[in-house]
């Protein structure tokens, strides 16, 4: 498989706190287009490994590449990444509109009163448009930042504890999305304790134990074609 179609990789990625080992070597491949979901306990690394994935931290010992770039904030490659982390990065003093315009400008989005509106709709926050994101519900607060790592069109979204709090309604919504996130071609992968909801949203499900990957015994829905191990190996 060619370098460029892994959109996210991870070569003997490890993470230390002081003396605490959080993550050992972990070889992860993830092809373009994949859904993947990373299970574990709370306090399994999940976390840890998603921000290492996206570049806002650093690993210990090992690198990541972005469709076989080096991972950099400076590269290229970092345009195509959109990431919902808990510390979401929504402004509560800036209304809706105004947190998505922030973003359009930040990225560099052609036309973005129109890609807001877009996104507006699709969230369905397009009632909420001049509320304060302060006073946004939880579930709100999340159609939001999911606006915001989408409004620039990336083509991977790393997302940490997607369904966490969520209410059934919002739950089944956010379901529903990350169908269509599949079906437009998009690389997904999302952080869940929840066994159920990485068999229904995702191809491929990953368990992080001991600060060590594993394969998710489990029975999935479609094929599955992410590698776990020897990363580089599997992907040739």
């Amino acid at each position: 498989m060619d370098d460029r179609t892994i959109a996210i990789e991870a070569r003997g990625l490890c993470r230390s706190f002081g003396g605490r080992i959080v993550l050992r070597p972990i070889d992860l491949a993830i092809p373009a287009g994949q859904t993947v979901a990373l299970t574990g306990a709370n306090g399994a690394g999940k976390t840890t490994l998603l921000r290492i994935l996206s570049g806002l931290n650093r690993p210990t010992a090992g690198k990541v590449f972005w469709f076989g770039q080096p991972a950099a904030t400076n590269s290229p490659a970092c345009r195509e990444l959109g990431v919902v982390m808990h510390e979401s990065q929504i402004y509560p003093h800036l209304t809706v509109h105004e947190n998505l315009l922030f973003s359009a400008r930040m990225h560099g989005v052609s036309e973005p009163r129109r890609q807001i509106h877009r996104w507006l709709e699709s969230v369905g926050l397009e009632r909420q448009r001049d509320c304060l994101a302060a006073k946004l519900s939880r579930g709100m607060r999340q159609r939001l930042a999911l606006a915001r790592a989408l409004l620039h069109d990336p083509r991977v979204l790393l997302w940490d504890e997607p369904f966490s709090g969520l209410d059934r309604e919002n739950a089944i919504w956010l379901r529903e999305l990350l169908g269509k996130l599949r079906d437009a071609g998009k690389t997904v992968c999302f952080s869940t304790h929840d066994a159920d909801f990485a068999r229904n949203c995702a191809d491929r499900a990953l368990h992080l134990h001991g600060g060590r990957l594993q394969e998710h015994e489990m029975a999935m829905a479609e094929p599955i074609i992410a590698s776990v191990g020897s990363s580089r190996a599997r992907a040739a």
